[in-house]
């Protein structure tokens, strides 16, 4: 299985339009982005989203320009699920997996598309492609948000999607172990929100899991670039 990392940022994206801070300065010189956070699964010949981002066109391009086979929707925000409307004349629209109510909403919006729609409930496993996919609960109030487990073989990836620290205590068991988490890291130390972590929250969020390697994502232009830990677009990881 590979897992690459379309985008790593946040709503806004890196650079953000208008800002001159050293973040955006440093990505404009440099070509250095932050598209909205969305991951690429790959096993056996088909690929699978993790959320359909704004960006999704480049994104794609970017990437070989894959037939998407599948997409998964972790919950109703714009940065997370508008991108679907660009496989419109492009592709065969691809089938949607997401928890009941997130596919309600989302689906709505997308009303005017035809495709099929797979309601899933948080913590029941779907199997697609030679991997096993299971939506877990996580806290992004007040939307309704899920994170994403994705197992193949002996292999686990976890993704926290947009979260604060304190989920469910089964999330908790089902990403405790995983041998490569993706997770939440809005903004700096100092930043205190009511809907995601910051950098030192989710990196300690991330180290009480034990995974075998983890990368933060969802990050705000105020991130440094130099930051251990940090995911960066278009990164790749072969898990056998």
């Amino acid at each position: 299985m590979k897992v690459t990392l379309l985008g790593t940022g946040d709503a806004i994206g890196t650079p953000k339009i208008g800002c001159s801070c050293p973040r955006c300065t440093y990505a404009r010189e440099t070509g250095t982005m932050r598209l909205r956070t969305s991951l690429l699964l790959e096993n056996r010949g088909h690929h699978v989203l993790i959320d359909s981002s704004p960006d999704l066109r480049q994104q794609l391009l970017l990437h070989g320009s894959p037939s998407i086979d599948a997409v998964i929707w972790t919950h109703g925000h714009y940065d997370h699920f508008m991108g679907y409307g660009e496989f419109y004349r492009v592709q065969h629209l691809p089938p949607v997996y997401a928890a009941p109510p997130v596919l309600s909403y989302c689906g709505g919006i997308f009303g005017f598309l035809s495709f099929e729609r797979h309601p899933v409930e948080p913590y029941s496993a779907v199997s697609l492609f030679g991997m096993t996919i299971t939506l877990i609960l996580v806290n992004h109030p007040p939307a309704y948000c899920c994170g994403v487990i994705v197992s193949s073989g002996t292999n686990r990836i976890g993704y926290t999607g947009d979260t604060r620290a304190q989920i469910p205590e089964q999330s908790i068991e089902l990403l405790n172990g995983v041998d490569l988490l993706f997770v939440d890291a809005l903004a700096p130390d100092g930043y205190k929100g009511s809907k995601h972590m910051n950098y030192p929250e989710a990196i300690a969020f991330a180290e009480a899991r034990e995974p075998g390697e983890f990368r933060c994502v969802h990050m705000s232009h105020a991130i440094a670039w130099d930051l251990p830990c940090i995911g960066l677009d278009g990164e790749c990881f072969i898990l056998p």
